[in-house]
């Protein structure tokens, strides 16, 4: 699936140029206030705010008054006038509530990892093409210019020569630790339990499973989603392929043993078809901090943060070549690229197909972590091959 243009005809309103787009939030927790303001600032006017938290409807109406308040998506989803929806809602939504906004015939703008399960994936492209619209997942690297630029001065240009490991790393992300506050430690009366629970069975009102969820894997898939998922998008953008074929995983809750179903610390192993490997190494553990990606080439390595990269070319006594991130906000750049491509009906940087290939590599190496076993992997019929 290129990156063919989207036809205009069942779109329910041209957009001009000048046209002002109107945007519904379903979700607005921190994340999805934060990329809601980069809409804002982009030109974007919130027309509706939903949450099964009441509060944080009230907080995203402080910033958008004129906004109308739902506690359902789908209610959310009758209401006249949206051209767009901006999911920000916990992984275990993520799906459902795209397929059910694409099937509405709203453009889609939503967080990273667009899946909770490895086959939910196939169904929301498949939505986003039946219905020609615009889908964007949240991997604001693909948008970039620090990634962008470096792509093409190292990349494209061949000056990595063969790139046969691509490895990456978070260390120390404390928003996995967050612990819920005291407003929390009781289930508030217009926090809608059931409701945040969805599809997931039941369990009774639990403050951390709320506040904390990327810890549970009931509702993420910890760290290797929630982390992995930006950096193996980055290496399949680099490295224009993302079939991974074979995945192995190691970890476990080694220290914070606070009910948490996601590991504290995992490495992950990804081959893709004897073409190269792609790692990933994670710990909550608060001794170590940083994250990072290291394309290791015959002819140099490429280190890139979100701050800067470097490249040094092969050679212990070569120079250090640095180039810090321009200012600016990548998720502002990945929006602006989203509501362009509104206008133009182009896919966008991080189309959903994009999006779906990158979450179905972070959920092998989670797959593999549970049934400790090495997944082989057909990439072309999307299949777990058997043992």
């Amino acid at each position: 699936m290129g990156a063919a243009a989207i036809s205009a005809s069942s779109y329910q309103r041209i957009l001009g140029a000048n046209d002002r787009i109107r945007l519904g939030l379903i979700g607005a927790g921190s994340r999805g206030t934060e990329v809601m303001k980069n809409f804002l600032k982009a030109g974007a006017e919130l027309g509706a705010v939903c949450d099964v938290y009441a509060a944080m409807v009230d907080r995203a109406q402080q910033i958008a008054p004129g906004a109308k308040g739902f506690s359902d998506h789908h209610k959310l989803l009758d209401l006249a006038g949206l051209d767009a929806v901006l999911i920000a809602t916990p992984d275990h939504w993520h799906s459902r509530i795209a397929i059910d906004s694409l099937n509405a015939g709203k453009d889609v703008y939503v967080e990273k990892p667009l899946t909770l399960k490895i086959e939910e994936g196939p169904e929301i492209v498949k939505a986003a093409r039946i219905h020609e619209r615009v889908c964007q997942v949240g991997m604001q690297q693909r948008s970039g210019p620090l990634y962008l630029e470096a792509k093409r001065q190292y990349l494209d240009t061949g000056k990595l020569g063969k790139v046969t490991l691509a490895r990456t790393w978070w260390h120390g992300n404390t928003y996995h630790l967050r612990k819920a506050p005291a407003s929390l430690q009781a289930q508030p009366s217009n926090l809608d339990w059931g409701h945040f629970l969805g599809p997931v069975k039941w369990r009774e009102y639990d403050p951390q499973q709320f506040y904390n969820w990327r810890a549970y894997l009931d509702f993420g898939g910890g760290q290797v989603t929630d982390l992995f998922t930006h950096w193996i998008d980055v290496v399949h953008m680099f490295l224009n392929r993302d079939d991974p074929t074979e995945a192995s995983a190691v970890g476990g809750v080694y220290y914070y043993k606070d009910g948490r179903t996601a590991p504290d610390t995992i490495n992950v192993l990804l081959g893709y078809g004897g073409d190269y490997t792609a790692t990933f190494e994670a710990t909550l553990a608060p001794g170590v901090h940083g994250e990072a990606i290291e394309f290791c080439g015959t002819e140099g390595r490429l280190w890139i943060s979100r701050q800067k990269y470097e490249f040094q070319a092969a050679g212990r006594q070569s120079p250090v070549v640095t180039v810090n991130a321009p200012e600016g906000d990548m998720t502002l750049d990945h929006v602006k690229n989203f509501l362009d491509c509104m206008k133009t009906r182009k896919r966008p940087n991080g189309d959903v197909y994009i999006g779906h290939r990158s979450a179905q590599a972070s959920h092998l190496g989670n797959i593999a972590y549970l049934q400790k076993r090495q997944l082989h992997f057909d990439p072309v019929r999307e299949e777990i091959l058997p043992f």
